[in-house]
């Protein structure tokens, strides 16, 4: 193993003392993403890889196609190491984008179409990326390809705009023409002289920080691989399985739990452009999927849902999600399971044949048996007593090493000792001899919005431009299909009056901030509470407006009986 080829300025790389015993155990696989689908295509090339809506993709195709559009992307001037901003949505062509870019060695990173100019040109200027591949057709109420423009106009380190289903832009080029304009064997030569190492950065995950401005955290391939074939096995994956996804392939998750398995062992991907709990049920017993994951809101709207019995859902193996598991369970009449997972290296959960408390009331045991797991009392390095909620800390083979050009969030990610400090508040339960974990809530400020992370600090910043605003809270407050929506207190100017929802929303995305991230609740009030020591009390904040959407609940309902 010769260590990473293409070296990137401000990445911290894995250590040799991490490297060889990872390697060594299984925990890393000295491979590239690249040539592991290449080697999954030789077994079986005429398997489907993907199936969507619109086009099953077989492995020969998805080899081929991969291959053909990487050499375009060097023959345009792009080199190994270069960053690519994706703004890609679940389809079979973001698949295709992600494996060119990985073959040769092109470094994506994976944003969200949800995200605008603040988040964009943040991420840009950090990463200092090249190239930006936008999807033409992601919803319908916003001129993305427009937007892609304005941010390739405003950041010159921008060179190369590729528009991925849909016609190229003024300068720019279409993902069809590019992978339409280079022959197979010339992509084959191309490609032969590049040479990526299995310690290479791969990807440029996002992490849902406390500040609102997300953290790069570089993804390797020889970690990647190792870390999602131990999530296979853990949940019993072979090569016979078949996968659904409906969140953003682009998340850590979607290419931990889809992408890197179909690619590594030929496990098929049944994707969903969006979320539709009819059609998932019935693309479910269509393609006979074996394991359904979900970090978002799923699992409510499956709960609430009044068809599932006329669905065949006799083929799950098993349905993990982030809670209710328990619930779940009952409903689908198939084995569920919480989980619990960070961009930054851990993956929690629980198989099909794990004890039914431990699936439902806890988040499972790590996917890697070399995962190292402390709890700390917060803010200390003070291991908690037996029974204790402490902070999750983590170190591990595919454990963070540092975000990317970060100093200063990198000397405070970690213990003295190299331990990964979530932010996650856990306990520790030993269960037939399993030593799992239960999660108990966040250290750090932020709401959790169908897994998406929003920053309250950031919001906050924003909420305070309006005019009619002094000061500005962010907390979360409880919702029955997200999980959580963000409430935000305001205390008003004088003789001012505070916006509305959406009036508030509008002001936001004018300013630039993504919509998904606008405050779904407004309360007004006059002063913030605060602690006996005088600090800012958010826990009060939740519960109080925990407490005032339970008894809008109650009443409502009794005004309905």
């Amino acid at each position: 193993m010769p260590g990473p080829r293409h070296l990137i300025e401000g990445v911290t790389y894995p250590s040799l003392e991490r490297a060889a015993p990872s390697l060594a155990s299984g925990a890393w696989i000295d491979s590239t993403v690249g040539d592991a689908l290449r080697a999954t295509t030789r077994l079986m090339p005429d398997r489907a890889a993907f199936i969507s809506d619109e086009r099953t993709l077989t492995f020969r195709d998805f080899d081929e196609s991969t291959d053909r559009l990487g050499a375009a992307l060097l023959s345009i001037g792009l080199c190994p190491g270069d960053r690519a901003i994706f703004q890609l949505g679940t389809t079979v062509e973001t698949a295709i984008a992600l494996l060119a870019c990985f073959k040769a060695g092109v470094v994506p990173v994976c944003s969200l179409p949800q995200h605008r100019s603040v988040e964009i040109g943040q991420l840009t200027r950090q990463a200092g990326a090249k190239a930006y591949f936008v999807q033409a057709d992601f919803g319908s109420n916003f001129d993305m390809v427009g937007f892609a423009n304005s941010m390739v106009e405003a950041h010159p380190s921008l060179k190369h705009l590729i528009v991925v289903r849909g016609e190229a832009a003024a300068g720019g080029y279409s993902l069809q023409s590019l992978i339409e304009s280079m022959p197979l064997s010339t992509a084959h030569d191309r490609l032969a002289d590049i040479v990526v190492a299995s310690e290479d950065v791969l990807s440029f995950q996002l992490s849902g920080g406390t500040t609102g401005m997300p953290k790069i955290i570089p993804r390797f391939h020889a970690e990647y691989l190792g870390h999602s074939s131990a999530l296979m096995h853990h949940y019993r994956m072979d090569v016979d399985s078949r996968v659904i996804w409906s969140l953003p392939l682009l998340h850590n998750a979607g290419q931990l739990y889809s992408l890197i398995p179909t690619v590594l062992r030929g496990v098929t991907s049944v994707l969903m452009a969006r979320v539709d709990i009819r059609h998932m049920l019935t693309l479910i017993e269509r393609h006979r999927v074996t394991h359904a994951l979900s970090i978002g809101p799923i699992a409510p709207q499956l709960l609430t849902y009044p068809d599932v019995e006329k669905h065949d859902l006799s083929s799950l193996q098993l349905f993990a999600t982030m809670n209710r598991a328990d619930a779940l369970e009952a409903r689908l009449k198939v084995p569920c399971s919480n989980l619990f997972g960070i961009t930054e290296g851990l993956l929690l959960g629980a198989p099909a044949d794990a004890p039914a408390f431990v699936r439902h009331h806890t988040q499972g045991w790590s996917s890697c048996a070399s995962d190292a797991i402390r709890l700390l009392a917060p803010e200390s390095e003070t291991l908690v007593e037996p029974g204790q909620s402490g902070e999750l800390c983590i170190k591990g083979p595919s454990t963070l090493t540092g975000y990317f050009d970060n100093a200063q969030a990198n000397a405070e990610a970690f213990t003295s000792d190299g331990y990964y400090r979530t932010g996650d508040m856990m306990i520790e339960r030993v269960v037939d001899g399993i030593t799992c974990y239960s999660f108990e809530g966040r250290l750090r400020d932020n709401v959790n919005r169908g897994g998406e992370k929003i920053g309250c600090e950031e919001v906050e910043a924003f909420v305070c431009r309006h005019p009619a605003v002094t000061d500005a809270k962010l907390v979360a407050m409880p919702d029955p299909h997200y999980g959580e929506k963000g409430c935000i207190y305001i205390i008003p100017r004088p003789g001012a009056t505070a916006p509305d929802v959406q009036s508030l929303a509008r002001f936001l995305v004018e300013q630039g901030l993504a919509k998904y991230k606008c405050p779904e609740r407004i309360e007004t009030i006059d002063s913030f509470p605060v602690t006996r020591v005088g600090k800012l009390d958010k826990p009060a904040m939740r519960r109080w407006i925990a407490e005032k959407i339970s008894t809008e609940k109650a009443l409502a309902q009794g005004e309905k009986s």
